[in-house]
């Protein structure tokens, strides 16, 4: 199954998040074989709010164990995540 995440970030949370980004990025890398696109949410001056990413898993729990072990829901860094599934037909310009 193929999962969007957009998960934002609280109020006051840009330092945070860049405090605890190497974790997260470690952790992306540790899933690679899970993730279709990912990239940072911005706001209207450049600055990161929030976190996108296209994930595929075999089920729902699956994501939910990654999503409870992420270093941003860990540390308080994202507040709110918002999940639907997709269904993704080209990724980088492929079929």
């Amino acid at each position: 199954m193929q999962f969007i995440i957009k998960a934002y970030d609280g109020e006051g949370m840009l330092e945070k998040r860049l405090d605890v980004r190497p974790r997260h990025l470690e952790g992306m890398n540790k899933l690679s074989d899970h993730i279709i696109c990912a990239g940072g949410l911005l706001d209207e001056e450049g600055k990161m709010k929030g976190s996108a990413l296209i994930m595929e898993f075999d089920s729902r729990q699956e994501l939910d164990e990654y999503i409870k072990n992420e270093p941003y829901v860990l540390e308080g860094v994202w507040e709110k995540i918002d999940i639907d599934i997709i269904n993704v037909v080209i990724a980088n310009g492929i079929k």
